[in-house]
């Protein structure tokens, strides 16, 4: 790429609000993973017994759900932020090309 055409990129002012946008979500998506993941871990650690004691009459535990809870959760915010990536940036993505281009 040549430096000319990298400092007209940046100097774009929807360049830099693709920029602001996709890098305060990915850190907002970020922060609600670690929130879940990691307070899982720590009930593991902290609180056995909760995770232990057993839903209603049958056999399964609350570690069970929980912890299905956590994987699909890490599934569900992946697929939002594709589709809003998809939706939202793509299209700026793409008007950025034509004005710097």
């Amino acid at each position: 790429m040549n430096e000319d055409l990298v400092r007209r990129l940046k100097a774009n002012p929807r360049y830099r609000e693709l920029v602001r946008r996709r890098t305060r979500l990915g850190w907002t998506l970020t922060a609600a993973m670690l929130l879940i993941y990691y307070g899982y871990v720590l009930l593991i650690a902290f609180d056995k017994e909760l995770l232990a004691a057993k839903m209603g009459n049958g056999v399964m535990t609350w570690g069970m759900p929980i912890g299905l809870f956590v994987i699909v959760f890490t599934v569900a915010i992946t697929g939002f932020y594709v589709r809003h990536a998809n939706g939202a940036y793509d299209e700026l993505t793409e008007r950025i090309k034509r004005e710097v281009a």
